[in-house]
C-alpha cells in the first residue's frame, strides 16, 4: 500500500509518516519499481500501535523504546504516565481556579487583572509578613471571597489569620457558606479556623451558620460559636455557654456572653436558673461551683440575687465567700 493510501486509511498524514520513518519508528518494508514507499500489513499495524501509544501521552522516543526493547517494562512507564498526568491536571486545575477568581473580580482593565494576580500570589507567599499585607490590602483590591476563605482555613500564623478574618468580615456575601464547609473538615485546626472566622463575620447568614455549629460534634467549635452568638443576643446559646463555664474552657468569654444576654429580664432569670441547677448538680468542692457562682455576678434579677444569698451560706467556703462578695457588690450599685 502506497503512502497516500496509508495516510487516508489510518488518518496519519503523509508528512507524519515520513517523520516516523526518519525517526526509525515505522519504516515501509518495500519500494515500488518507481521508488515509492510501499507499506505492508505489518507496517500498518505498527502505525496503529504508534498512534495508540501516542494517545496515552507517550513521547515518540518512549514509543520507540516500548515497541523495540524486549526488556521494556510497560508497568513502570504507565505508572510514570499516571504521575505526570496527575501533576498536569493539578497544575491545570490550579490555573483554572486562579482564572476564575480573577474573572470574579470583574476586572475593567489589565491593571485590575495584574493587581488581582499580585494579591493572589501574595496570599500564597511563604512569608507571613507578605501574606498579612495582602490580607490587609484586600479591602482596597477586589479579591474573591473564595480566595480569602481558602487562605483563612490554611493559615497557621496567628497575626496573618487575624488579618484574614478581618478581611473576610469586610468582604460581603458568600463567606459564611464557604466557611461552613470548613466546619466539616476532618482536620481540627481547619474547623477551628472556620468557626473563628464565622464568629467575626457580621450578618444573619453568619449567625445562622453559628447556630448550626452549636450542635457540632467538635466541642472546640461549639466553644467559639456559643460566645459569638451570645454577644449577638441569641438565647439559643445559653445552654452551651453554661456548659463552657462548668468545663472551665473559655469560661470568661462564656460568662461575658451570658452577661450580654442577661440584659433581658426574662433571659436573666433563665440564665440564673440554669446556673443554679448546674451548681446543685456539681460535686462538693468541684472547681466548677466557683465558676458558676462567679458567673452570677453579671446576671441581674431576683432569681440571681436569691441564689447568691443562699450560696453565701454554702458549705464550700470559697463559694460562700465569692457569693457574699458578689452580694455586697450588687447592693453597692
Amino acid at each position: 500500500m502506497l503512502i497516500g493510501e496509508v495516510a487516508r486509511r489510518s488518518g496519519v498524514s503523509a508528512r507524519m509518516l515520513r517523520h516516523y520513518e526518519s525517526l526509525g519508528l515505522v519504516r515501509p518494508s518495500g519500494r515500488t519499481g518507481s521508488g515509492y514507499r510501499e507499506y505492508s500489513g505489518e507496517d500498518i499495524r505498527r502505525i496503529f500501535h504508534v498512534e495508540s501509544l501516542r494517545s496515552l501521552g507517550l513521547s515518540l522516543r518512549e514509543i520507540g523504546r516500548a515497541l523495540d526493547d524486549p526488556g521494556f517494562a510497560p508497568s513502570a512507564l504507565v505508572g510514570d504516565l499516571v504521575r505526570r498526568t496527575r501533576e498536569r491536571i493539578a497544575a491545570e486545575t490550579e490555573l483554572l481556579t486562579r482564572l476564575r477568581r480573577i474573572d470574579a473580580t470583574g476586572p475593567a482593565g489589565w491593571e485590575d487583572v495584574l493587581q488581582a494576580v499580585a494579591l493572589l500570589q501574595a496570599l500564597g507567599s511563604k512569608s507571613a509578613g507578605t501574606r498579612q499585607r495582602a490580607a490587609l490590602a484586600a479591602d482596597e483590591v477586589a479579591v474573591p471571597v473564595e480566595a480569602l476563605v481558602e487562605a483563612a482555613l490554611s493559615e497557621a500564623d496567628p497575626n496573618v489569620a487575624g488579618a484574614l478574618r478581618w478581611a473576610l468580615a469586610r468582604s460581603g456575601g458568600g463567606g459564611p457558606a464557604l466557611l461552613a464547609e470548613g466546619l466539616g473538615s476532618p482536620v481540627a485546626a481547619v474547623r477551628e479556623r472556620a468557626v473563628r472566622a464565622l464568629a467575626e463575620m457580621p450578618g444573619e447568614e453568619a449567625a445562622s451558620r453559628l447556630r448550626d455549629a452549636l450542635a457540632h460534634p467538635d466541642a472546640e467549635v461549639r466553644r467559639y460559636a456559643a460566645p459569638a452568638l451570645g454577644t449577638r443576643g441569641v438565647t439559643e446559646a445559653v445552654p452551651a455557654l453554661i456548659d463552657m463555664i462548668v468545663e472551665g474552657r473559655n469560661d470568661t468569654d462564656a460568662a461575658d456572653a451570658l452577661g450580654v444576654l442577661a440584659s433581658d429580664a426574662a433571659t436573666a432569670d433563665r440564665i440564673a436558673t440554669g446556673l443554679v441547677d448546674r451548681l446543685a448538680r456539681a460535686a462538693p468542692g468541684a472547681s466548677a461551683r466557683g465558676r458558676l457562682t462567679q458567673a452570677l455576678a453579671d446576671v441581674p434579677g431576683t432569681v440571681a440575687a436569691r441564689a447568691l444569698a443562699e450560696l453565701s451560706h454554702d458549705r464550700d467556703r470559697a463559694v460562700a465567700l465569692t457569693a457574699a462578695y458578689l452580694l455586697r457588690m450588687r447592693e453597692a450599685r
